[in-house]
């Protein structure tokens, strides 16, 4: 059987300390090791063939200090990433006994991660990463194209952790709220927190059955839960004005339920909400 990790992805910015602290804090839940990942993404050489140009003799100089600039490059990169892991792991085992494995990969973060597809239990990654750390409204490049690929939770995060004693799951009825509950009931990570379920809206009695529904199901999974139908009908303010009011720690919510075409249209409550909070989201596909 597959040994299974919290994989945490790492880039040096300003929120991997809190992405460590809370992969340690998942993984000491549910027992498991952490697995720290960089993803070494080297932009390729500007380097040009230039064979057959005219004058290209004049040029091999040049193209041979380029060369060793490409290569000096690479061995700084390296060893950079090698100190990130390093003080990464050292940072976790002085706050947390879990077991902590270290992984450097060269490519772009969603094939590293998918590398360890069958390894990983979840995932957690910054809100804003290193190309975006100043600009309060990006939640990073790579979360929703990871987000996509994955059919395990990712836990999203930005701020220095403090330990979770609450969450609140977003419920809308649909098949992906659905699937989040039923993925949070068969979970130990949030089981004995102060539970909130909480729909938006949807008044219709077929929405109001479902959420029953699924109250029911944590509840007799031995969740403490409470079910809440807001009138607001805007979903995103509604939740987030639910969770400042209820001293709410995480956010439960299904990741892009819609397509990418309709959110050209109609938007992403997911994105919405993961660049309109502080707290640590906890995205299900």
């Amino acid at each position: 059987m597959t040994q299974k990790h919290i994989l945490a992805c790492i880039d040096g910015s300003a929120v991997t300390e809190s992405v460590c602290d809370y992969a340690a804090w998942y993984a000491n839940r549910l027992g498991l090791p952490v697995a720290l990942l960089h993803a070494i993404d080297v932009p390729a050489s500007t380097r040009r063939d230039l064979s057959g140009a005219i004058g290209v003799n004049s040029r091999q100089g040049l193209l041979k200090e380029l060369t060793k600039l490409d290569e000096e490059r690479a061995k700084v990169v390296n060893s950079y990433s090698t100190a990130l892991v390093q003080d990464a792991k050292s940072y976790i085992e002085g706050k947390f006994d879990v077991p902590v494995d270290i992984y450097q990969r060269h490519g772009k973060l969603l094939p590293s991660i998918e590398h360890f597809k069958a390894e990983n239990r979840a995932i957690v990654m910054g809100r804003r990463g290193e190309d975006h750390q100043n600009k309060h409204i990006n939640i990073g490049s790579q979360i929703e194209t990871v987000a996509r690929a994955s059919s395990i939770p990712i836990l999203i995060c930005s701020e220095a952790f403090t330990t979770p004693k609450s969450y609140m799951i977003a419920f809308d009825a649909s098949k992906i709220a659905i699937t989040a509950t039923q993925m949070v009931s068969r979970s130990y990570l949030l089981q004995d927190m102060q539970g909130h379920i909480v729909m938006v809206g949807n008044h219709d009695e077929l929405s109001k059955q479902s959420l029953a529904a699924a109250t029911a199901e944590l509840l007799s999974a031995g969740f403490k839960v409470t079910a809440h139908h807001l009138p607001a009908t805007d979903a995103v303010n509604g939740l987030l004005t639910f969770q400042a009011e209820n001293d709410i720690d995480i956010i439960v919510i299904g990741a892009y339920g819609r397509s990418r075409w309709s959110q050209l249209f109609l938007g992403s409550t997911t994105t919405e909400i993961i660049a309109s909070t502080l707290s640590p989201v906890i995205l299900v596909r």
